[in-house]
């Protein structure tokens, strides 16, 4: 080829990846659920800009009247992130699908954001309890487990919220890490009214397979200080994946047989207490336990071998602390994260008397 063709063939690429979309949603369509009639209900969208150029929205178009737009006016940096928050005034009875077309220097297309929902007369409320307080928030739940996840996951977790103060609140979670989002239903949260905390987990940004977590905070309004008292704590697992794995291979696997698969612990006035299970490899070939991580404090946990030849045993010891386990807001246990295809995750139940 004529190197002067070559050139111009590399130029032009370059020129493509350079116009490539910058502007990206992390989720696209949000499900408002239920709203009450005549009460706006507000959809939170993050976007970012991935480009190392500054971005700039120059339009916003909404498909009706109905809705409006907040988004920022000036410039965003390159790989900053930001907030679109679309508000619909909810003053017709039925189902509702709301978009808005995002006009930017980073896309060559408008990226298009979806509300959708349904207006009632009157909307029910969560039936359940609300035994967590958080100042004037109550909520059904202070521990979030997003449990067996694949990677490309992306799970979704609601927490129940009742403004029990006098004032207009205004929930937010506090402190979330790049692999969580969340969005809160209504934005403001009138006194006696309830709503919705919807936290959903992106699996392609867990650096690990097994075990993480993490904690975040539940506040009343935007710029509250963090403290224990507004604690919700979040797990996750994520699990290996076996799927292009056939059954004459699967032949030849490790498996992973366990003499009991909890332990229960009876203090009986002591202040710690211990317990062991056997592990045996009744597989073909050696049985590898990568990951062996606990779900909560009050715990200490010793494996004899993390590779087990076929045949070989070995013992999982366990000792578990009375006053540490007290003060635990989740149920203990114990994860092991296996090469074993049918046994990836192993949990271990941990019960006290």
């Amino acid at each position: 080829m004529d190197k002067r063709i070559l050139l111009v063939a590399l130029v032009a690429m370059a020129s493509l990846q350079a116009g490539a979309q910058r502007l990206t949603v992390e989720k696209e369509t949000v499900d408002c659920g239920s709203v009450a009639y005549d009460a706006p209900v507000t959809a939170v969208f993050e976007l970012r800009n991935k480009g190392a150029r500054k971005l700039k929205i120059n339009d916003v178009r909404v498909s009706c009247g109905c809705i409006g737009v907040d988004y920022p006016k000036g410039e965003v940096g390159g790989g900053d992130r930001f907030k679109v928050r679309l508000t619909y005034d909810a003053r017709q009875l039925g189902h509702f699908e709301k978009t808005a077309a995002i006009y930017s220097n980073g896309s060559k297309k408008p990226v298009y954001l979806t509300m959708r929902g349904v207006v009632l007369a009157e909307v029910e409320d969560y039936t359940g309890s609300y035994p967590y307080e958080f100042g004037d928030l109550r909520a059904d739940k202070n521990v979030l487990e997003f449990d067996d996840v694949n990677k490309g996951d992306t799970p979704e977790l609601e927490i129940y919220i009742r403004n029990t103060g006098t004032k207009t609140l205004q929930p937010n979670i506090m402190h979330l890490p790049s692999y969580l989002s969340a969005a809160v239903t209504p934005e403001k949260l009138r006194p006696g009214h309830a709503g919705r905390i919807s936290v959903s987990l992106n699996s392609e940004k867990l650096r690990d397979y097994g075990l993480t977590q993490t904690s975040v905070y539940l506040a009343n309004m935007p710029g509250e200080e963090v403290s224990q008292e507004k604690e919700i704590t979040v797990s996750s697992v994520l699990l290996p994946g076996f799927d292009g794995m056939t059954a004459e291979v699967k032949k030849f696997a490790p498996k992973m047989e366990m003499s009991a698969d909890s332990i229960v612990f009876d203090f009986e006035g002591k202040s710690r207490k211990k317990g062991e299970i056997k592990i045996t490899n009744a597989g073909r070939s050696t049985l590898k336990i990568g990951s062996l991580q606990m779900f909560t404090a009050g715990l200490r946990v010793t494996l004899g071998k993390r590779e087990l030849d076929a045949g070989e045993s070995t013992e999982l010891k366990v000792t578990a602390y009375r006053d540490e386990l007290s003060k635990v807001h989740s149920r203990p246990r114990i994860l092991m994260i296996t090469n074993d295809p049918d046994r990836p995750k192993v949990v271990v139940k941990i019960k006290t008397k």
